[in-house]
């Protein structure tokens, strides 16, 4: 099954759940708003005071309440709060009353985390083209940091792939001649008209909607799911001693007696831990995978 970025936002959300054993106060909206609307009917007002509350990516400030109808009321300045954007939410969309990590946090945090994956890992990408008797540089994506291996697809039934062992890799190749900025060379004998297939590292790409799949992506492998979800949640952690969480509810006396505070720094090096240890697993996977290869160049 395809992860996407919608899967790895609720990981995350999960695994601080488990870790902080905090349960955000949630209900829901009984009528459809637009981005524009201040009044919102809720199905319940109990848990809601004034300030921050989240449906679905956008944060809003709430100013006052009814009890009485069921209906909030946002702050004037309060739609697409922290940064986030107004939109329309439809109805019976769950809303959030002071979200411990409100979902634009965690989307910044995995691609934040994606970010900080390489050099150690990096993304694979593949590109194919057609050789010209008369042409030896090809153009590669802006992304490409190096080229992993070539080959050219035979003549013949065998649909043997040939390796491609004369090359040259150019990073900053004329952009005038090519817009990336990066191309390859090709010195080999590969016959014109046949298919050339290159495969290259790239830099990982960030997500940018919630069904972004993650390796179409983001260009890393499915086996990287769990590295993003600690990474995320070990930056996400570290703002925050979820030992002192439960101080918002009633109980939080007796929690607190058993959670001293300073419990919140034993949980982020332990998310860290399991970040380090994972991506270290996932780097050398790929040196296995994609070991250096000899080739010459002019």
């Amino acid at each position: 099954m395809a992860t996407t970025f919608q899967n790895l936002i609720d990981d995350v959300q999960l695994d601080l759940a488990g870790f902080t054993y905090r349960q955000d106060r949630v209900t829901y909206i009984t009528a459809a708003i637009t981005a524009t609307d201040l009044t919102i009917k809720v199905s319940s007002t109990e848990n809601i005071g004034k300030g921050i509350v989240e449906i679905d990516d956008e944060m809003m400030w709430v100013d006052s309440y009814d009890r009485q109808s069921n209906t909030i009321t946002i702050a004037p300045f309060g739609r697409g709060y922290n940064a986030t954007t107004a939109a329309t939410h439809a109805v019976n969309a769950k809303m959030t009353i002071a979200p411990t990590y409100p979902r634009q946090a965690v989307k910044r945090a995995i691609n934040d985390t994606i970010n900080a994956v390489y050099p150690k890992v990096f993304g694979i990408g593949s590109t194919t083209a057609s050789f010209l008797a008369s042409r030896t540089t090809y153009s590669l994506p802006s992304n490409a940091i190096q080229i992993l291996s070539m080959a050219w697809q035979s003549v013949g039934p065998t649909k043997e792939w040939l390796p491609i062992r004369q090359w040259r890799w150019d990073p900053i190749a004329n952009t005038t001649a090519f817009t990336t900025g990066k191309t390859v060379s090709i010195y080999d004998n590969v016959l014109p008209g046949r298919t050339i297939q290159i495969v290259y590292a790239a830099l990982p790409v960030n997500f940018t909607n919630l069904t972004d799949d993650m390796e179409t992506t983001t260009l890393l492998p499915s086996s990287m799911r769990d590295v993003l979800v600690y990474g995320a949640a070990w930056r996400l952690s570290s703002y925050i001693d979820p030992a002192r969480i439960s101080i918002s509810s009633p109980q939080s006396d007796e929690i607190d007696a058993k959670r001293p505070y300073g419990t919140g720094s034993n949980v982020t090096k332990q998310l860290q831990t399991l970040y380090m240890m994972r991506l270290e697993e996932e780097s050398l996977k790929q040196k296995l995978q994609y070991p250096t290869r000899v080739h010459y160049s002019r």
